[in-house]
Order: structure tokens, then C-alpha cells, then sequence
């Protein structure tokens, strides 16, 4: 798909094609990497094949969590940073990471004890799978107590059969016992990741979506270069930099491949999700995740989400080179799981709003347990055309902002340069100044008030954090008016999505900007609206939006489960 109009992304990197340091890839790890060495007065530039946020982490469980299943596999150091980073994030990114009551339903007292060892040993499933009472106190314990900032969520508590069914009764009554304990969720994953994007372009970094490395090459100065391409405007063109990052997660080895660096690093496996909207789940929930293990041995969960229930994860081993979708028979995997822990609520497909199925970015495992595979993170040093190149294999959500810090270290060690700003206290994006208390809230939202009613400023201010000034003062100096399809946005919100945030297909604001297709909000007639003020923004064609119409269709019913009606009613346009 062509465009005649160059984007000023794009323009910046032709034009100055030669940074310090190139990241190649923008998921969470890259947006940090990318971030925290903008914030060191590095020339850096980011680089993204897709839309930010697009890949592995758009495809995440929503949690923020240190991961109490991983002291299983004796990895204390990950689970203490992890822990300490989700205790960071809960006052850093305020406006997106919440504090997450999580229960575990237990059914036996001793089981897994004697196969605990072995499984903390092997890395392999034992034929005894279910963790008992004992196994999982000893391990709240220990995740307890790798808090040490004052205790950023209550510890655990255990409760028996009794007391646990008063509190939650649809639970299974065969359950003896429920641990309950803190972790942490992001409502909003994507806008998070875009937030650590955007607070690196505001330090001076520079970044395009939709350019995608695809070779080695000769610079115009004659040494080594990477070969990229818009795949926008299909322009191709040679990138340059003293040091070259490759966080592209899952496709790490097809990345260094291309770079003519070949690697075998990387061995993802697949994690599957549904979205039901099913008001009986949500109500039996009582607003808490439901963390639990399988008769299979998996970890899976049930969590409330926006008034909708999400139900994960499947752990499979996977090809990075095939589409992740979320199939049939992972769909009776998770309907089976719901009736184990709430046996007489009712789940049916018709209740499914969205699907979504990704790739973890898993070190190789070979014939190890896919469940056992380490989620820690290192990274591998190689050369790349005569400049250092860093390669990132594993990583998660949680530990992107540490994962971020040990990367910018060791580029900067190869730059001779110190550095000059920490991120370990930082706000993150629309978390700096958010208004934690209901009283900071109301001045807040009344100190914004003046030219968008109050209503609308608390919702700007839920969905931005902070940064909600800047979309307030683009509803305020430009013409806004309401949209046909939802009374969610305005066509001045959209306008400024399209101009400020980097959006280059239609899918970017259903699925990206905004979590409209994760609710369940999109229609025929939602896709044409959006098409049309987006579209006005950034100056389709009436053939481009026909196009981003049935591109985006197609995505959301191959990728995603939505289901739309075949002959979609045709849109009105006022002149």
C-alpha cells in the first residue's frame, strides 16, 4: 500500500540516516532501551516493522506480576526484580498499572511436595502435577518477602473451605482451601508501551513504525549499514550506527538472519486469550484474578477486565515464522478451565467478544517443559558489520524498565559514556503528577474543566493519565463534534490520535489506541466511521480507506474472533 504522502518519521531517518545506537525492534523491551538511552543525551533510533506494541507484547496476560510460579524453577533473582519492578510501576505509571487481588483455589493439602524437587531440578513436568496448601504458603512466603520498599500491596493471606465459599460461592465447593495475595495489572498494555515510546522521542530519539530491516547493506559512506524499507511507500534505504540493539523478541534469530549474523537464541512458545462478556463470570470474579493451576500442570488464569472477563493462556511451543491465532481447540481448553474453578457458571462461545493468541519471547529450550522454560532475560554480544551488535533474548512485561537499564548499560559502556540519568523512580508518560487520591483527582480534573466539561476530563484523564492535557487542548483549539457509532470518542479525540501517536493503519486505533476491539466495541459501522475521520486527518484517498476498511475487517474476524454481519449497513457522510 502506497502513500504520496512522506511520513515525517520516516523523512527524519533518510535524511540523517546515522545514529549512535539503532534498536531494531519497538515492543516493550525496545521502547525501553530506546527511552532510557534518550534520557543519556544518546542519538538513538528506534525502528519497528509494524506498529509499536504490534508483536509479542500486544499479546499479553494484562499483569504486572513478579511470577510466584518461577521460584518453582529456582529463579529467585528474576522473581526478586520482577516483584520490585511491579512495585515500581505501581507508582511510576500510576494511570496504567493497579494493584490486582489474586486469588488461587486450592484442593489439597500436601500434593506436589515430593515432586517439587524434582521439578525445581529437571525443569520437566512430574507425573504429579497439582501444588498443595503447603507448597503454595512456602512460596507466597518467599514472594512476600522479596518486597522491600515498605510493602507497595498487602501480603497474602489463606483461608479454608468455609470461609472461602462465603466470600466467593460460585467457586468449586470441592476447593479446601484459597490463598489470596497482590500482584499488579495494566489495564491498558499498549498505551503503556507507547507512553515509554513517547517519552523517549520527547528526550530527542527518533522512531518510525512500519520500517522493517531487511538486510545488510553499504552505507553511502562505504562501511556496513542495515537495509531497511518503508512498508508504507515501499521505499528502501540504509541505516547506520555505532551500535546496533536487536530487540525484536521472538524474531530475534530471523532478525540476525537478515543482518547475515545467523543465531539460534530464541525458542517461543504460544499463549492463547478469549474476552468473554458473560455478567455471571464477571459478578463470580468479586473483581479479583483468579490464579490457578490446571489438571494439566499449566498456570492459567481468569481475570476482570473492563467489565469483561479475561480467561489465558495456553504454552505451547510455536514457529515465530507462522501467524499466532487463537484456535477452536484452545477455546475448550479454557472453557474446561472455567468450570473447574466455577462449575456452575455457563460459558458458550456466543459469549466470546475477542481472541488473541502471541509468541513469548522463550529462550531455546530443546526437550525442556515449555512451562519450565526460564522467563529471565540476557543479552548476547556479536558484531554486525564491523559495530557492536546486542541481541535481547527473553524478557517480559515487568521487568521491561530493569531489562531497559542493563541494555543502556552495556551500550554505553561500548560509547565510553556514564551515565547521567537514572529511570528507577521516573514517571513514566502520563503517570507523571496523576492524581493518586479521589481528592488530587477532582482538583485536577476541576483545574482542566474550563473549555471540555468536567465528565469528559475525568474520562480523558482515565485513558491518558496526564497526558490528557495535550488532548485536551487539541478538543479545545480544534472543531469537535460527537461520533454516529460511540459515545466513547469524538472526531477532535481521533484527529488527534491519527496526527500525534504515530497511527498508520485503521487497526492501530481499534486495536492499539485505543481497546475498543478488546470490549467488544467494534461494528461494520464503528470500522467505516473511524475510517472516515482518520482518514480526514491524514489525508487518504477514498481507495485508501476502502482499503484500511476490508484490511481491517479481515484482521479483526482472522486474528481476532470478531464476527461481522456480511452486508454492514452503509454510512451516511454529512457534506
Amino acid at each position: 500500500m502506497t502513500t504520496s504522502t512522506p511520513r515525517t518519521d520516516v523523512v527524519s531517518l533518510t535524511e540523517h540516516p546515522h545514529s549512535q545506537v539503532l534498536v531494531i525492534g519497538g515492543g516493550i523491551n525496545g521502547a525501553a532501551t530506546f527511552r532510557d538511552l534518550a534520557l543519556q543525551g544518546i542519538n538513538v533510533t528506534l525502528i519497528e516493522r509494524g506498529d509499536y506494541m504490534s508483536g509479542a507484547s500486544a499479546a499479553s496476560s494484562h499483569m504486572i506480576h513478579g511470577g510466584i510460579r518461577y521460584l518453582e524453577n529456582g529463579e529467585f533473582r528474576l522473581v526478586r526484580e520482577a516483584v520490585q519492578e511491579r512495585n515500581r510501576l505501581l507508582k511510576t505509571a500510576p494511570h496504567y498499572v493497579k494493584p490486582l487481588q489474586t486469588t488461587i483455589p486450592i484442593f489439597s493439602t500436601f500434593s506436589g511436595i515430593t515432586a517439587a524437587p524434582l521439578r525445581f531440578l529437571t525443569h520437566k513436568q512430574s507425573t504429579t502435577t497439582e501444588r498443595g496448601a503447603l507448597l503454595i504458603k512456602v512460596g507466597l512466603v518467599l514472594y512476600d518477602s522479596f518486597s522491600r520498599d515498605g510493602g507497595s500491596v498487602p501480603r497474602h493471606q489463606f483461608h479454608g473451605r468455609r470461609k472461602s465459599l462465603a466470600d466467593q460461592p460460585a467457586l468449586n465447593p470441592n476447593l479446601k482451601y484459597t490463598a489470596t495475595y497482590y500482584d499488579a495489572a495494566m489495564n491498558n498494555p499498549e498505551r503503556l508501551g507507547l507512553d515509554v515510546l513517547l517519552d523517549g522521542v520527547v528526550a530527542g530519539g527518533r522512531s518510525a513504525n512500519y520500517v522493517e530491516a531487511t538486510g545488510a547493506a553499504k552505507s553511502a559512506e562505504g562501511g556496513g549499514g542495515v537495509l531497511v524499507r518503508d512498508r508504507l511507500s515501499g521505499e528502501e534505504f540504509v541505516l547506520t550506527a555505532d551500535v546496533i540493539v536487536n530487540t525484536t523478541g521472538p524474531w530475534t534469530d530471523l532478525t540476525n538472519d537478515a543482518l547475515g549474523t545467523p543465531s539460534k537464541f530464541m525458542g517461543g512458545t504460544k499463549g492463547s486469550h478469549i474476552v468473554l462478556d458473560n455478567p455471571e463470570l464477571l459478578a463470580a470474579t468479586k473483581g479479583r484474578e483468579l490464579f490457578f493451576e490446571n489438571d494439566d500442570g499449566r498456570i492459567v488464569l481468569i481475570c476482570p477486565i473492563k467489565g469483561r472477563v479475561l480467561v489465558g493462556t495456553t504454552d505451547v511451543d510455536a514457529d515465530p515464522r507462522d501467524p499466532m491465532i487463537e484456535t477452536d481447540d484452545d477455546t475448550e481448553y479454557f472453557f474446561k478451565l472455567v468450570s473447574q474453578i466455577f462449575p456452575g457458571v455457563v460459558v458458550n462461545r456466543s459469549q466470546i467478544i475477542f481472541t488473541y493468541a502471541g509468541i513469548r519471547p522463550l529462550p531455546r529450550h530443546d526437550d525442556e517443559t515449555p512451562g519450565f522454560v526460564s522467563r529471565d532475560y540476557r543479552i548476547e554480544k556479536g558484531s554486525f558489520g564491523g559495530s557492536p551488535l546486542l541481541s535481547l533474548v527473553g524478557g517480559k512485561w515487568t521487568t521491561f524498565r530493569a531489562f531497559g537499564e542493563h541494555m543502556t548499560n552495556d551500550v554505553l559502556a561500548l560509547l565510553k559514556r556514564e551515565r547521567t540519568t537514572f529511570t528507577t523512580t521516573m514517571a513514566i508518560g502520563g503517570g507523571a503528577g496523576f492524581p493518586t487520591s479521589e481528592t488530587a483527582r477532582n482538583a485536577w480534573i476541576h483545574a482542566h474543566a474550563a473549555d471540555v466539561n468536567r465528565s469528559r476530563v475525568a474520562q480523558l484523564l482515565t485513558r491518558y493519565g496526564t497526558r490528557a492535557t495535550d488532548v485536551i487542548a487539541a478538543i479545545s483549539a480544534g472543531v469537535d463534534a460527537p461520533l454516529r457509532t460511540t459515545d466513547l470518542y469524538t472526531t477532535a479525540e481521533l484527529g488527534y490520535l491519527a496526527q500525534s501517536e504515530s497511527v498508520v493503519h485503521l487497526d492501530d486505533v481499534l486495536l492499539r489506541r485505543t481497546d475498543l476491539a478488546f470490549t467488544g466495541a467494534v461494528t461494520s459501522e464503528l470500522i467505516e466511521e473511524f475510517a472516515t475521520v482518520i482518514g480526514e486527518s491524514l489525508g487518504w484517498t477514498p481507495e485508501r480507506r476502502a482499503h484500511e476498511i476490508d484490511a481491517t475487517r479481515s484482521l479483526l474476524t482472522t486474528l481476532h474472533g470478531i464476527v461481522f454481519a456480511e452486508q454492514p449497513m452503509p454510512m451516511q457522510v454529512s457534506e
